[in-house]
């Protein structure tokens, strides 16, 4: 799977260890920054890694900042996007079964390393279900713009 992977400098450690970790399980990464762990603006990295995804040249994108939740709000103002803040298995399996999230955003202040990877193995292997769902995920489309 390509995966686009950005951070801002509180995430940059965590986001530096799944950039290699997933890299090792087979996946094409490409880092959208930073490049080191000086201070940053997240919403610029958010808006680098989900252009890349909504331009089709990802299939997914994981964002970290020091909780996750500045990163899903600037992606999820990307048409396209739809981010969810994950703490857990279950949340990363539910965001993509019932919502079809495609960024997996995390926090680096409040996770450890081992949550985090069981967490987004989860959410890369968890398909959408469609269905009932299909319907909420195109309003969400409509709403952003990204769907007619």
């Amino acid at each position: 799977m390509n995966i686009v992977i950005a951070s801002d400098h509180a995430g940059f450690a965590l986001k530096e260890s799944l950039r290699h970790w997933l890299k090792e399980k087979g996946h094409t990464v490409e880092d959208a920054g930073p490049w080191d762990d000086q201070r940053v603006d997240y919403p610029d990295f958010a808006a680098q890694a989900c252009e890349k995804l909504r331009k089709g040249l990802a299939h997914r994108a994981v964002l970290v900042c020091g909780s996750g939740i500045g990163m899903a709000m600037s992606a999820n103002k990307v048409p396209g996007c739809r981010a969810a803040v994950i703490h857990n298995e279950w949340e990363a399996e539910m965001s993509r079964r019932h919502n079809d999230a495609n960024v997996a955003c995390f926090g680096a202040r409040s996770m450890g390393p081992d949550v985090v990877q069981a967490s987004l193995l989860r959410f890369l292997g968890t398909e959408f279900d469609g269905g009932r769902h299909a319907e909420r995920v195109g309003k969400m489309n409509r709403l952003d713009g990204s769907a007619a």
